[in-house]
């Protein structure tokens, strides 16, 4: 099966509905003590996300000859690790924003000390469902992919882009910085998810690598296009604001490259990740796909 023949549509269809009814299961209920923090976990990751982390943590294991059902703890985990980043980079001490996938942002919803602490909570969640998965794996594939996840959130990783880009606003960054904040902020947990998918479906150490290289590249790509969006972007399609970057004087690709030098280096980060994908063939159809989609989508 070849990517043109591949019905991306249908494909994240079933797995983003197999993503959210687990994600319903593993959250805790609202009507469980304290109900408030548990309506603001689920207001905020039920909310209609594009679960391209989970659907990555998926695709990785199918592309190893793993399975959705093998690798589910994990998917939901990163998935709570991205919304509790939302969450706190849409506080008013970070970003202030007030929108978010087309509802108000959980502070504006909830109330700031609700929205630091559902945040919280959702990451510690995340950790016990990715130990959770040695429920249907064996447990050194799952204490790998614990560092592998923990490594890709941390100062290492998404919390050290994002304290980056914070101390960038507002000044003239080089290539180099603004590499940095984007490889870290965005790119490291877009890898950790296909990595993690890969190790926990028993993938050989060739293949990890393989998945390794094409999350950095598709993870790269990804941000930039986030990036174009908030220039060019529809808010009736993304759900959010546009032209807050500039506004706040962000380091981005459009600011620092200009628009079209940005679409042209994502499609070769893109066109570079496909590559990395030769040696798995048909069972890596799904992350050839979903790399194209990553400079191809409207939202």
């Amino acid at each position: 099966m070849n990517t043109a023949s591949f019905d991306l549509r249908e494909y994240l269809r079933q797995r983003v509905a197999l993503v959210d009814e687990a994600l319903t299961r593993y959250l805790p209920s609202e009507h469980l003590r304290p109900q408030v923090l548990h309506r603001a976990m689920r207001y905020s990751t039920m909310s209609g996300g594009k679960r391209l982390r989970p659907v990555l943590v998926i695709a990785g294991a199918e592309a190893v000859g793993g399975d959705a059902e093998l690798v589910m703890p994990a998917a939901c985990a990163v998935e709570l690790i991205h919304t509790f980043s939302l969450i706190h980079d849409d506080l008013p001490a970070i970003d202030n924003d007030t929108l978010r996938r087309g509802r108000p942002t959980c502070h504006v919803q909830f109330g700031e000390a609700v929205a630091i602490l559902a945040g919280d909570a959702l990451f510690a969640e995340a950790f016990q469902l990715v130990a959770r998965n040695a429920e249907t794996v064996p447990a050194e594939r799952v204490v790998r992919a614990l560092q592998v996840v923990a490594e890709a959130s941390g100062t290492r990783g998404m919390v050290g882009g994002q304290m980056v880009d914070i101390e960038s606003e507002g000044k003239q960054v080089d290539a180099v910085t603004l590499e940095y904040i984007h490889r870290h902020k965005t790119a490291a947990l877009i890898r950790a998810s296909v990595v993690s998918g890969a190790i926990l479906a028993g993938g050989e150490t060739w293949q990890v690598d393989l998945l390794s290289r094409y999350g950095e590249l598709v993870g790269l790509a990804f941000q930039i296009t986030d990036d174009l969006l908030n220039v060019t972007g529809d808010p009736r399609k993304t759900g959010k604001a546009v032209g807050t970057d500039a506004a706040r004087g962000k380091a981005t690709y459009p600011a620092l490259f200009g628009v079209e030098a940005s679409r042209e280096r994502a499609r070769e980060l893109v066109n570079a990740a496909v590559d990395t994908l030769v040696p798995l063939e048909e069972r890596a159809c799904a992350l050839r796909a979903l790399a194209y989609l990553m400079v191809e989508r409207e939202e």
